[in-house]
């Protein structure tokens, strides 16, 4: 892998990362952008003791442009895009309109191919494997900023779900705070290590899954199933044999392995509801360790925590979404349609041709 950093008209970094190692990155963006102006800030809870980004200068962001507009799209002749070179591998850039920036954070653009046409299910494993590449880079630098406690690899795909640029990618977000989720679950692991006496508790997860009927793919170095509790009708969990706290960690073997798990865990997915649906919308979500001594929760320390990703789809039968209603929105109370032995029935069933 070879990466290139370099700078947008308006400041903004661009990074480009390349399979092949002679690769020249020198293209200069042509734009005549104005610096971007953020306001985005984070207010806290009270009584949830979460956190809110307050992000007004979003209103503006690019809207389902047409594919010839396409902002992610190399630039080609006159028409500019936010990456100058006229291809690309992989690429990671800053983004225009951040939820987060600053002293509240940072958010970042990933692209996985320049085939607009695309998807990530679509990538060769050498593609896939570049990406991950990048997302373990990426974690790694913005763990470096002062303002960042967490950082959040994640993939938005289909309308459905929200997603406003067609065009293959994903975003990373880089939190100053733990989130709250990630506190559920540390939560969950301190008490669990403090009733049994040091035990980990996703380690004893991943062990009850294994022995039962809802594992789905199982490689030498990672494991995808369907958890007991699933929220969503579609839900599938990824995790690495071998416990480690974030992308980074993950050793060579598990690299290897990697796209040929995930790859086929996004094309069986796309397969669920039969080749006349749209292709599946989805979250494809990296769950990493926070950075620091995790204050708060005692006796936990990052090495206790699960790298792991959790892939699932708001649509629960041909033609139907799953909408968050009142007791889901309102009280965080969730209730699924499809069991979760069924569902994992149902991707063993539709192994990609």
């Amino acid at each position: 892998m070879k990466k290139t950093s370099t700078r947008l008209a308006d400041g903004r970094e661009l990074i480009y990362y390349d399979l092949r190692d002679d690769t020249v990155r020198d293209a200069v963006d042509r734009r005549p952008l104005d610096p971007t102006v953020t306001t985005s800030e984070v207010r806290r809870d009270p009584l949830l003791g979460d956190a809110v980004a307050i992000a007004s200068h979003r209103q503006g962001r690019t809207y389902h442009p047409p594919a010839d507009e396409c902002p992610l799209c190399p630039t080609r002749g006159e028409r500019l895009s936010e990456i100058p070179d006229s291809s690309y591998d992989a690429v990671v850039f800053e983004n225009r309109f951040p939820s987060l920036a600053g002293d509240s954070g940072r958010c970042e653009v990933v692209c996985f191919t320049s085939d607009h046409d695309a998807s990530f299910a679509d990538l060769t494993p050498e593609q896939a494997r570049l990406v991950l590449e990048a997302w373990s880079d990426r974690t790694s630098e913005l763990s470096h900023l002062p303002s960042v406690e967490q950082v959040f690899c994640f993939e938005n795909r289909g309308a459905e779900i929200g997603v406003t640029l067609g065009h293959p990618h994903g975003q990373i977000y880089a939190y100053p705070f733990t989130t709250p989720r990630t506190a559920l679950m540390l939560r969950s692991l301190a008490a669990h290590k403090e009733a049994t006496g040091g035990q980990n508790l996703f380690d004893a997860v991943l062990e009850r899954e294994l022995a039962g009927e809802r594992v789905v793919l199982a490689g030498e170095h990672w494991v995808a199933f369907v958890p007991y509790a699933a929220h969503w009708p579609y839900e599938v969990h990824l995790y690495p044999r071998r416990r480690v706290p974030d992308l980074p960690a993950l050793d060579e073997a598990a690299r290897t392995e990697f796209p040929q798990i995930y790859l086929e865990l996004l094309r069986r997915f796309d397969r669920i509801f039969g080749d006349k649906e749209p292709p599946t919308p989805y979250i494809a979500a990296w769950h990493q360790a926070p950075f620091g001594t995790l204050e708060g929760f005692d006796g936990v320390t990052r090495d206790d925590f699960a790298l792991h990703l959790e892939l699932f789809t708001i649509r629960r039968t041909s033609g139907k979404l799953k909408f968050l209603a009142g007791s889901e929105s309102g009280m965080s109370v969730f209730i699924n349609d499809v069991p979760p032995e069924r569902a994992a029935e149902r991707l063993r069933e539709v192994a990609s041709s």
